[in-house]
């Protein structure tokens, strides 16, 4: 094992967790998606890590993805105020000592309605039914199976056209790690490994299109429905995992 690594992204995915809890703290109705942009990227540098997605092989056009409502992922922070009621999700990448940590949740502003209540619920507990297949010699098809299996419980839509990865020195990694699978198929892991897991849903059909206008990023679903994006950074430990981007 790279203790060097591990370290590293420890003391990153605190760093990531803290930023999270900010930023709940923070949200709110009223404010642009451009303000929260740059609170996000205040902390980073408080907090003494790198904005990862400023870098010129990511060159995206903020420190943080922001997706409101039929937006799944990559949305762009824009100028357009936040209401209540909306859903936003919210996907960092942070460096840290050489090393990157990468999560993902979900909310909603003010009470949410039933809909939204449930689409979140199924979707953050699947990134945890996902998360407890992970041990040292379990197959990446086990955790997209287990993903899979809890969204298709809660009659939400299995986005396939995106999915997790490997992490550490770089930001995206080999293997990629689905939201589907078949038990005792793919990669197995290794103790050691850092990987991403992060179900994607909706509460409509799952095909997704890039919409927004030329952007060149944001990912919408086609039908109009609302998206989820639930992730964590998870090591693999020598007697089953460790999830680094969590309080």
């Amino acid at each position: 094992m790279n203790e060097k690594k591990i370290s590293a992204m420890r003391e990153g995915g605190k760093i990531m967790a803290q930023i999270f809890a900010d930023l709940r703290e923070f949200t709110k109705p009223g404010l642009t998606g451009k303000v929260i942009d740059k609170f996000v990227e205040s902390k980073i540098l408080e907090y003494g890590a790198g904005v990862a997605y400023y870098e010129p092989e990511v060159d995206f056009p903020g420190s943080i993805c922001i997706s409101v409502n039929d937006e799944l992922i990559h949305g762009i922070p824009k100028d357009i105020v936040l209401e209540e009621g909306d859903k936003v999700s919210y996907d960092l990448v942070i460096k840290y000592k050489g090393y990157y940590t990468d999560s993902a949740f979900t909310m909603i502003l003010g009470k949410p309605t039933a809909a939204q209540k449930h689409l979140l619920s199924f979707t953050e507990s699947a990134l945890y039914e996902g998360i407890a297949q992970v041990r040292p010699g379990a197959k990446l098809g086990d955790i997209g199976y287990a993903v899979e299996k809890q969204l298709e419980k809660g009659k939400l839509g299995v986005i396939r056209n995106y999915v997790g990865h490997f992490i550490g020195e770089k930001m995206h990694l080999e293997p990629e790690v689905p939201n589907f699978g078949k038990r005792g198929h793919g990669y197995t892991l290794q103790v050691g490994d850092t990987l991403c897991i992060e179900p994607m849903s909706s509460l409509g059909k799952p095909d997704t299109v890039v919409v927004q206008g030329d952007d060149g990023w944001t990912v919408c679903l086609r039908d109009g429905s609302l998206g989820c994006h639930f992730e964590h950074t998870v090591l693999v430990t020598e007697d089953g995992y460790e999830i680094l981007t969590q309080a």
